[in-house]
């Protein structure tokens, strides 16, 4: 077994203190087809654009893990609403023994961690640590209904008990404005957990029906309700009806108690106030019982919270010793997540470690990279607009609006490290960038990974295509500013190259002969003349007088159609397009809209 999964199943056997799911499967569950993922023991941070399944993820665990029994499944609960392809969750879980799983009527058989999949306790190679686990599952139907299970060694499987899945513990702050569960005394809650009077359900039920509820009503309320036990009678009916105050199936009266805390003199039931309180609330309800670390599910752990909150309750969640998986959008929360895991999930629902050096730069100076549905990685300020401004001729709109973040990379070296490091995470993002010759191996990786997402061009910059493929008539066009600011600054950039004054076009030509297209490249790339080395900075900053900005991009972007060179671009150029709309559930289309 290798190194990283001998140290994997260490840490299984470190972190046995804390319920911990070291394997979760997803299969066909709401928008997933299928999901293999191993996350870290701490908090797991889960980034994404919005529709990708993060919540999705979140709601997978809270089913499985459900104190209480969900009561009804929808079809949309369903991959494709494929009822009679059903649905599997399963965690394979390092549970200590305050859990009670070795208390079960039915014993339940741990299995082996090897730090990338459960084997047969025995089967092992002999090279991994003892790392007791757990498979626990639950299954939809296609009659609509749950099946819990403990997946043995020997494939055989016991039911998954509702006592064993309350006693894991399962914090859970959610999106909704009404949730208040934990803040309640509903049975598995963390306010429930932290009580521990098994009997109060029954003495409240004792004391509350007690109460004469009939007395209370109104005389012809009383009237009607005896013609109702005349009517029992009649029909050989349970008969001497009453009124009181009972519970149903999936609702206890001790549920409508909750924590209630002063406002101004005034107590006030705790799921009133604001969701950042409620949520705080809850956890500190959680951290108060000794010995016990429930999974904890947050999912925008920005919602109520000011950004000083949200690093607040980021800070708390990475202090504590429980298994935390928490979604945001937003960078304060991103920033605070110091020593938690990072993941991303990408348009096709796979999750991916976010763990190398170019990502955590990435990371600081542009965090919307790893919170969109789909970032676009380019190589610099040139390709960065060049590449939004085709974009929205492309998609009809703004990237942005349509969860399409693009993102400058920084540099050939850096974007291409950067593309490594979310490839390997087996993570799809779009990539616009140059071919400069170098690293051929390591780039047809990646283009094997991303495919049409990936644009190169066949040359070496987006400068010396759109330059080189100009006719001669047109490259005094191509020098005009369209604010008129730099033409002027772009012909000196020229003349200067020439060692002459005058800077007007016809005499530049004349001086520059058949030279004239390679001297506008040069210039346009900064490039610095041999004998002009003393004068580098000077040569190389000709470079930005031309297009290598954002707003040189959008102007090159704009003249290839002024210019009449799209159609011998568009062969080139449309499949990386194409991909991207796909990418974002657009269909193809055949041109851009001009």
């Amino acid at each position: 077994m290798p190194n990283t999964s001998i140290t994997a199943a260490k840490g299984v056997a470190q972190a046995i203190l804390a319920p911990t799911i070291v394997c979760l499967k997803i299969e066909r569950f709401r928008g997933l087809k299928a999901l293999i993922w191993l996350p870290a023991s701490g908090v797991n941070l889960i980034l994404g654009g919005g529709d990708v399944g993060k919540t999705t993820v979140l709601d997978a665990i809270a089913l499985l893990l459900s104190p209480t029994n969900p009561v009804s499944l929808s079809d949309t609960d369903y991959y494709a609403r494929d009822l009679e392809a059903g649905f599997v969750i399963e965690a394979v879980v390092a549970l200590p023994p305050t859990s009670g799983i070795n208390n079960q009527t039915k014993a339940s058989w741990p299995w082996h961690w090897n730090g990338s999949e459960p084997v047969v306790p025995g089967a092992q190679d002999g090279s991994a640590p003892d790392a007791p686990v757990y498979r626990l599952r639950v299954q939809g139907t296609p009659d609509l209904e749950l099946l819990y299970e403990i997946a043995q060694p020997d494939d055989t499987s016991d039911s998954l008990p509702i006592g064993l899945r309350r006693a894991i513990g399962l914090v859970r702050l959610s999106g909704d404005d009404r949730n208040d569960r934990d803040l309640r005394l509903v049975q598995g809650s963390a306010l429930d957990r932290l009580l521990s009077d098994k009997g109060l359900r029954s003495r409240l039920g004792s004391d509350l029906s007690k109460n004469d509820v009939k007395s209370e009503l109104l005389d012809p309320a009383q009237e009607t309700l005896k013609v109702l036990d005349v009517a029992f009678k009649e029909k050989g009916l349970p008969e001497k009806l009453d009124l009181a105050i009972t519970g149903s199936q999936g609702i206890s009266i001790a549920s409508l108690i909750g924590l209630t805390a002063d406002r101004q003199g005034v107590q006030l039931p705790l799921a009133s106030w604001g969701a950042g309180t409620r949520r705080i609330a809850a956890l500190t309800i959680a951290e108060q019982k000794q010995g016990d670390a429930p999974i904890t599910l947050v999912d925008e752990i920005e919602r109520g919270l000011e950004p000083y909150r949200q690093r607040e309750l980021m800070e708390k969640l990475q202090a504590g010793k429980s298994q935390a998986f928490v979604t945001t959008h937003s960078p304060p929360a991103i920033s605070a997540a110091s020593h938690a895991t990072l993941w991303y999930v990408d348009h096709h629902g796979q999750i991916g470690k976010l763990a190398s050096k170019q990502v955590a730069k990435q990371r600081q100076i542009d965090p919307e990279t790893f919170l969109s549905r789909l970032a676009v990685v380019t190589e610099g300020a040139t390709e960065f607009g060049f590449v939004t401004a085709l974009l929205e001729k492309a998609l009809g709109d703004s990237a942005l609006k349509r969860g399409i973040h693009v993102t400058d990379g920084g540099g050939h070296e850096s974007t291409l490290g950067l593309l490594e490091a979310l490839t390997s995470g087996g993570l799809i993002f779009g990539a616009f960038v140059d071919d400069e010759g170098l690293h051929p191996e390591r780039w047809q990786r990646i283009a094997t990974k991303l495919d049409k997402l990936l644009f190169r061009w066949t040359s070496k910059c987006v400068e010396v295509e759109i330059i080189g493929k100009l006719s001669d008539d047109k490259l005094e066009v191509l020098l005009i500013d369209p604010k008129d600011e730099k033409t002027g600054m772009r012909l000196r950039t020229l003349a200067d190259r020439l060692g002459i004054q005058e800077k007007d076009f016809a005499t530049i030509e004349s001086k520059a002969g058949p030279h004239l297209r390679g001297l506008i490249i040069a210039a346009a790339l900064g490039e610095v003349p041999a004998d002009k080395i003393a004068e580098k900075k000077q040569y190389q900053s000709h470079s930005q007088i031309w297009f290598k900005s954002i707003a040189g991009g959008r102007e090159l972007a704009d003249k290839l159609f002024s210019l009449g060179l799209w159609q011998s671009f568009k062969p080139q150029l449309m499949p990386f397009f194409n991909a991207v709309r796909l990418a974002v559930h657009q269909d193809e289309i055949t041109d851009l809209q001009l």
